[in-house]
């Protein structure tokens, strides 16, 4: 592919990033409203369920001889339920770095599910996130470099959800797309209602008030936000190689963290600086080409 071929595809990937890196904004203004993350993401992903069953209502269908599409489901409900409460209620900076510990775990995974065995390589890029990661969580306050709230939980059980997602996305390429993006929103929609109506028998989530006009609107435009990220990914992912979708990819932090210190929303000090650094090294390092890829891909 030409360099000025790949324009587009980086641009609709950049589109995808940047769309996830400011989502934190428009679920805080909700929650001001009174609209807890949990019932923000359900309404907004059932929206763009209706929208493509609208337009792919044979998509379901593969839902009932596909047991993995569940799997992919719940998969990515966790993470949209992690990364869009997490970012909400905590340190966008802290959880989106947390988050991107995903390379560390897809090591992992991949191992576990795919029988993929971790090169020496593959197990010195874990061990830079790791020490990335206990650099960010590492307060001199605290004795350990633990997950110390509610925030830092979801980030991290958001980055290992999504390394789960991957995983299995790439169990079912046999699966029509339209399906596995179904599976997706369907559920991101389902577990984020399921975990807010567990929270409001709890008295730990509040039921949402009926929406207004701001509300339909916000909801509105987190829903075309995610529905243009999601074919924004899938057509850049599609035309380039998977180490620059990865290593493009990367640009989320960037917006995240420009956009939360901007706004008051995240704090930027040297110790965070020095853990993204690692944890974004690794997540590089991971996307970047081998020698012998390289030759592959010019072969």
């Amino acid at each position: 592919m030409r360099a000025g071929d790949r324009l587009a595809p980086a641009a609709a990937l950049v589109l995808n990033a940047f769309v996830w890196g400011l989502s934190w904004w428009p679920f805080r203004e909700l929650q001001e409203r009174g609209f807890h993350p949990l019932w923000s993401t359900a309404f907004t992903y059932f929206v763009a369920v209706a929208f493509f069953t609208a337009l792919h209502p044979g998509a379901w269908r593969p839902f009932l001889r596909e047991p993995k599409l569940w799997l992919l489901a719940a998969a990515s409900g966790l993470t949209n339920v992690g990364f869009n409460w997490g970012v909400t209620v905590g340190d966008v900076v802290r959880v989106v770095l947390l988050f991107y510990l995903m390379p560390a775990w897809s090591v992992l995974l991949a191992w576990a599910l795919l029988g993929e065995r971790p090169t020496g390589a593959g197990i010195a890029r874990l061990l830079l996130a790791l020490a990335g990661v206990a650099i960010v969580l590492k307060r001199p306050d605290a004795a350990w470099p633990v997950p110390e709230s509610l925030a830092d939980w979801l980030g991290v059980a958001g980055g290992f959800s999504f390394a789960l997602t991957n995983v299995m996305l790439r169990k079912l390429p046999h699966v029509p797309a339209p399906s596995r993006l179904m599976a997706m929103f369907g559920g991101g929609g389902t577990l984020a209602i399921a975990a807010a109506g567990v929270g409001a028998l709890q008295h730990v989530v509040v039921a949402p008030p009926a929406p207004g006009l701001a509300e339909v609107l916000f909801i509105l435009l987190l829903s075309v936000g995610f529905i243009c990220a999601n074919l924004g990914w899938q057509y850049g992912a599609s035309r380039l190689p998977a180490q620059a979708t990865a290593l493009i990819m990367l640009s989320e932090v960037l917006f995240a963290s420009a956009s939360s210190a901007w706004l008051g929303a995240g704090e930027i000090t040297p110790r965070i600086l020095a853990g993204a650094a690692l944890i974004v090294a690794a997540a590089a390092w991971s996307a970047w080409p081998s020698r012998r890829r390289g030759a592959e891909l010019h072969a």
